[in-house]
């Protein structure tokens, strides 16, 4: 029972893991709803791994490294495939020849999740707030942009244009990395004038969810954007 216990919460990681991998695989294979589904249960898993640790007090080196694996696989690879996906073959961009198609330019995100995903785990700052766009987000960000599409064709100027989804990539990259402070559901207090601009963000989530539904998915996460830049100075 005490096995049970105490490592309930790594084997949810692995769930992550497993669902990531089974997700980065029909992505690959064209089929993106499936792809969904997977990262649904992903997050789902990587919600309640953290949450069972603190419960049942199995914090631990061993979780933290798996976590950060499965994250990986989930919110790093299956977000660098969805780019590679979305750019398509071909070898010019902007009237230039490159020695290889321009659609391994889309697999930067998931260079860049890595070293968002290790410099996290060493950073002992972000407590309250997250550092750079967490991978997660971004990966709700990339996808949804991807699947609104296909699923609606929202979103076709970008997908019809390679230079865009190129600076998409290359933008989502450096926001991982980034300096700038982006919310996080933590609570300091209890009192609403600490929590303003949360508030704010999930009123303003819930309208445009309502509204836009699977197309606001991704603009969810624009939006999610916005609030952090504006209340810079409210989430240290």
């Amino acid at each position: 029972m005490n096995f049970i216990k105490n490592n309930l919460a790594n084997l949810l990681t692995l769930g992550n893991l497993f669902s990531g991998c089974v997700g980065a695989i029909h992505l690959i294979l064209g089929d993106y709803q499936t792809t969904a589904i997977c990262l649904i249960l992903s997050s789902i898993f990587d919600f309640f791994d953290g949450f069972v640790a603190r419960a049942v007090h199995s914090n631990s080196n061993l979780g933290l490294q798996l976590d950060s694996l499965a994250d990986m696989v989930s919110f790093g690879l299956i977000p660098g495939l969805t780019m590679y996906a979305a750019l398509g073959p071909g070898n010019e961009l902007l009237g230039l020849h490159f020695p290889f198609e321009i659609k391994y330019i889309g697999l930067l995100v998931t260079v860049f999740s890595c070293l968002r995903l290790a410099i996290f785990n060493l950073d002992e700052e972000q407590r309250y707030y997250f550092k750079g766009l967490n991978t997660p987000t971004n990966t709700v960000l990339l996808f949804g942009l991807y699947y609104a599409f296909k699923e609606t064709n929202a979103f076709s100027f970008l997908f019809e244009s390679p230079l865009l989804l190129v600076l998409l990539t290359i933008l989502t990259s450096w926001l991982l990395i980034s300096p700038i402070k982006m919310m996080a559901m933590k609570f300091k207090s209890k009192k609403l004038k600490d929590n303003y601009p949360k508030a704010v963000l999930v009123i303003g989530g819930i309208a445009i969810l309502a509204i836009f539904q699977i197309v606001g998915i991704p603009m969810l996460v624009i939006y999610y954007i916005l609030v952090s830049l504006v209340f810079q100075k409210q989430l240290g």
